[in-house]
């Protein structure tokens, strides 16, 4: 794992799976990250990302992103670049 958080778990809706994710540092669809936390820990590769409903290939440092995410992620939980 990286060093380098790139920011960190807002929000979560379990209905749909879905993280809101805000931002440090660039992300691009292709990359891997993860998702540590108190009881959080997995790794993903990023295949589509979304900024107020519209599907971005890539999101700069201060945006919060929409992310598909294969479990439950909690409030404050750190992304990394993996």
């Amino acid at each position: 794992m990286s060093d380098e958080q790139i920011g960190h778990v807002s929000a979560y809706y379990s209905k749909i799976g879905v993280a809101a994710i805000e931002l440090t540092a660039t992300l691009s669809v292709g990359e891997k990250i993860k998702v540590k936390g108190a009881t959080t820990d997995f790794e993903i590769e990023v295949t589509s990302m979304q900024i107020d409903h519209e599907v971005v290939e890539t999101a700069a440092a201060g945006a919060s992103i929409g992310l598909l995410v294969p479990e439950r992620v909690r409030r404050n939980d750190a992304v990394f670049r993996a």
